[in-house]
């Protein structure tokens, strides 16, 4: 069941411990540092001359600054031993936290406070490299994205439910005693579900350790660079814990100097943003089609600037007197602002999830934890610049709707500058805007697909954008084989030369160009690449299909690989078929939402292919559904 419902994952021994050990572990981090802030800042002056505000920053620094200093070691060791036992150590280590964080409340002891915050800073940068790094070793590629949702929906819940106790603890007379009963015992709870966690072998069990974390770092971002999609996609993680840090910095002084509200209004704004990224990370397996969909990170990053725009327009001009929840819901314009922050957190969602789904598919497997400790250094760095970037702001007088302006622009033109460099995040989108607006694809026997290596798909050809539909379907990166005045077409050109597609001629029309793809279809099956081609060589005009050309022979004979005959159905009669005359003139066929669908027939070994055979069997999983 878990291959077609990211919760049937929560039944599986390969997912659930996990979840709830890295449940556990950013509940208990939330409610340690909440349930601290907070008594330092109403009982700092009982045990310390040093001001609560200078104390409260000084946390903050101290819990980021082990991402800095000892992620790269996390990412060596997180590729180096099994995962499953790094976890374990990183739960008895929690409580060991825990146990000095409790004897510094219970004495008022501000060093073991102190150090204890430390200690879980540590704690988290030497969990963040496998909480990453192991679900691909424990799902199956399909479920990938539905993992990330689920890690990502229960770490902001967790954070949410950790922050609220955390706060609610240290409101309670005897506040140290129930702070600290509840963090070793959290600690101890996710020490008992680590236990059950499946093995998760070494990737790398030869490394040699470089305990030198500026060397190393260099080394890890170097290594990430050589994969420029990769690359990019951790400056966009960064990028979004930039723009979350700012947001969620300002939402107490927001509440309070803007909005008139008190700390549970804030509360509530917390929960609404939390509620939306949960429900964005959880959207993102049905709006991918359980496989890596990146076209949903330019949809993610076009919500993040237009809702922070609305933010800023939405928020009132001067506060009004203090008020709790109730009185503040009541007032006008405070849906609009809670609508806002739910909406930045659902394409949070759609912007995230996919970025750590694409990392861990495409990064080389023997790296794959320590470019995650990259990412991991990158994200504390933007989120320091995004501190210094606030305090700049505010004492050059940007008040904090501007910074919220600031923000959305500057997120429209970071998202501008990564897609220009990378066009795939943008080819990406446009072809999940075709599949989610025009059509409603169904989709059959994809799992045919091999996950790796080469073939030939092969598929009659029905519609100018029968490759999009075919690319939108496919898990795996998919090059398609077409004829070069349909690769020209203005717009759908764009999205042709960003997926590699491979324009072809008749050996009439212009021989030079048939060699030349014949040529470069060899050497993509032969790097192992999914090469589709439209046998027919052109478009039907009449729905039917046409006889297939000895093209797939010749590409077969030179390349001996698997070929995959498919079918589409439904998209004859279209805008884009040539149904009544010339494709793309009846605006009329612009429904939205069409019906169509993508069957896959079982494999063909490369001896057993033939034009007529290929042809007869892609006519008979089309069936009489053109």
């Amino acid at each position: 069941m878990s291959e077609h419902n990211q919760f049937g994952l929560l039944r599986e021994r390969r997912f659930l411990p996990f979840f709830c050990t890295q449940f556990l572990g950013a509940f208990n981090d939330n409610v340690y540092k909440n349930a601290l802030v907070i008594m330092l800042a109403f009982h700092a002056a009982s045990i310390t001359t040093i001001s609560a505000g200078t104390l409260v920053n000084l946390c903050g620094g101290l819990f980021i600054l082990p991402f800095f200093l000892f992620s790269a070691t996390a990412g060596q060791l997180a590729d180096k031993f099994d995962k499953s036992r790094i976890i374990r150590a990183i739960k008895v280590f929690e409580i060991g936290i825990m146990v000095i964080g409790s004897i510094g409340f219970i004495h008022n002891n501000l060093s073991l406070l102190i150090v204890a915050l430390f200690l879980m800073g540590l704690h988290s940068t030497l969990f963040g490299p496998v909480k990453y790094s192991i679900l691909p070793q424990h799902l199956r590629p399909e479920e990938i994205v539905g993992g990330n949702g689920m890690i990502e929906m229960g770490t902001f819940l967790a954070i949410l439910i950790g922050t609220i106790l955390g706060g609610l603890l240290v409101a309670q007379a005897q506040f140290a005693a129930l702070v600290s009963v509840t963090v070793v015992a959290v600690a101890c709870a996710g020490y008992l579900t680590s236990r059950a966690i499946p093995a998760a072998p070494p990737a790398a069990a030869d490394l040699r350790i470089n305990w030198n974390p500026v060397t190393e770092t260099w080394a890890n971002l170097k290594f990430t660079k050589q994969n420029r999609t990769v690359f990019l996609s951790v400056l966009g993680i960064s990028w979004f814990w930039f723009y979350g840090a700012t947001l969620l910095a300002q939402f107490p002084n927001y509440c309070k100097d803007v909005l008139g509200g008190d700390e549970h209004v804030a509360t509530v704004m917390l929960t609404m943003f939390s509620i939306g990224v949960g429900t964005g990370s959880l959207l993102c397996e049905r709006l991918s089609g359980h496989k890596v969909e990146i076209g949903l990170v330019p949809f993610g990053s076009i919500g993040l600037t237009v809702f922070a725009l609305d933010l800023y327009f939405a928020s009132p001009a001067a506060a009004g007197p203090l008020v709790g929840a109730a009185e503040f819901l009541a007032r006008a314009g405070s849906w609009r602002i809670l609508f806002d922050l739910v909406m930045i957190g659902v394409f949070g969602g759609f912007y995230i999830v996919p970025l750590y789904a694409l990392i861990q598919t495409r990064s080389e497997r023997s790296h794959q934890s320590r470019i995650i400790a990259g990412n991991n250094i990158l994200n504390a760095l933007f989120m320091v610049v995004s501190a210094v970037m606030a305090v700049a702001l505010l004492g050059a007088g940007f008040s904090i709707p501007q910074i919220f302006l600031v923000t959305a622009v500057l997120n429209a033109a970071v998202a501008v500058y990564i897609y220009t460099l990378v066009p795939e995040f943008l080819m990406r989108f446009l072809i999940w805007l075709l599949i989610h607006s025009v059509y409603r694809l169904e989709k059959s026997g994809l799992e045919k697909i091999p996950e790796e290596g080469a073939a030939v798909l092969v598929c009659n050809h029905v519609s100018f954008v029968d490759a999009l539909i075919i690319a939108a379907a496919c898990r795996r990166p998919t090059r398609f084989v077409m004829h070069h005045k349909n690769f020209r077409i203005p717009v759908l050109n764009f999205i042709f030369r960003t997926g590699r597609m491979i324009p072809i001629a008749t050996r009439k029309e212009d021989p030079e160009l048939l060699e030349r793809a014949m040529d470069e279809v060899a050497a993509g099956l032969a790097a192992g690449d999914l090469i589709c081609i439209f046998p027919e060589g052109t478009i039907t005009d009449n729905g039917d299909l046409y006889p297939f050309r000895p093209g797939i022979g010749q590409i077969i004979a030179r390349s001996p690989v698997p070929v995959v005959p498919m079918a589409l159905r439904g998209l004859w009669g279209s805008f884009f078929s040539r149904m009544g005359g010339r494709a793309m003139s009846d605006w009329s066929k612009l429904a939205p939402f069409k019906r169509i669908a993508l069957v896959v027939g079982d494999a063909l070994a490369p001896a057993a292919v033939t034009p007529e055979g290929l042809q007869k069997i892609v006519h008979d999983l089309r069936g009489d559904w053109r």
